[in-house]
């Protein structure tokens, strides 16, 4: 086998098929039931958050970017009934209306739960390191451009779109620096962490007597971040 066939090139599509994959499996998990991603994607020049709910979180090192994700009412609310009765909670309790704290703070949850399997993926198989900022979460009655704060000198921007059981529909936008890994030599990564673990631990993280005052943090970083975008 020559050298060419045996380079192997991980580049911007196989890091969003990995984010997209990291996305499916959560919340494949955390809501029992199948969210399926389109086999198409596309490249944009840039990200936004759009309506009803729009989260996003910054990553940095081995690599710089911006992940978006983009929730209709309707969509938001499917994933937030099926994680809460998973969970056991009685659906007279669950909250009725997207523009609850309680939905964000769940969306926010799911995201972060994305994102560490996502960069656990990035250390495991790219050998690198990245770190990601807390989610922040916004409910949106119009759509806001962002701009990564770290300038980025060759951006790729690409979005897709994900399906629901229902058939209800949210969207994912990634936006990084322009990078291909090459593999220089064969290694083995370390098995992929189960979805249930990543769920409890990040349950155990977090006690119902921080949940006030993890709200109020999240409302001042929410108000730091709008003033830093000049809203």
């Amino acid at each position: 086998m020559s050298e060419e066939n045996k380079e192997v090139v991980y580049g911007t599509e196989d890091l969003l098929m990995s984010l997209c994959n990291s996305v499916t499996r959560v919340l494949n998990v955390a809501t029992q039931s199948k969210v399926n991603y389109s086999g198409m994607v596309q490249r944009i020049t840039k990200t936004g958050l759009k309506p009803d709910i729009g989260c996003f979180v910054l990553f940095d090192g081995g690599f710089t970017g911006l992940v978006v994700l983009n929730f209709a009412a309707d969509t938001a609310m499917e994933i937030y009934e099926r994680y809460m009765l998973h969970m056991g909670m009685p659906k007279s309790e669950l909250a009725s209306s997207h523009t609850s704290d309680e939905v964000s703070n769940i969306m926010g949850e799911l995201m972060n739960q994305i994102v560490g399997d996502f960069t656990g993926k990035v250390r495991r198989e790219l050998q690198t390191n990245i770190t990601q900022n807390q989610p922040k979460m916004l409910v949106l009655t119009k759509q806001v451009m962002l701009s990564v704060d770290t300038p980025l000198d060759r951006p790729e921007m690409r979005r897709v779109t994900f399906y629901t059981e229902k058939s209800n529909i949210f969207y994912l936008e990634l936006a990084i620096d322009r990078t291909e890994f090459i593999r220089l030599h064969d290694f083995d990564s370390s098995e992929v962490e189960d979805p249930d673990a990543l769920m409890d631990q990040e349950r155990s993280n977090q006690g119902g007597s921080s949940m006030a005052s993890d709200i109020s943090a999240e409302d001042e970083a929410n108000d730091e971040l709008l003033k830093s975008l000049g809203m």
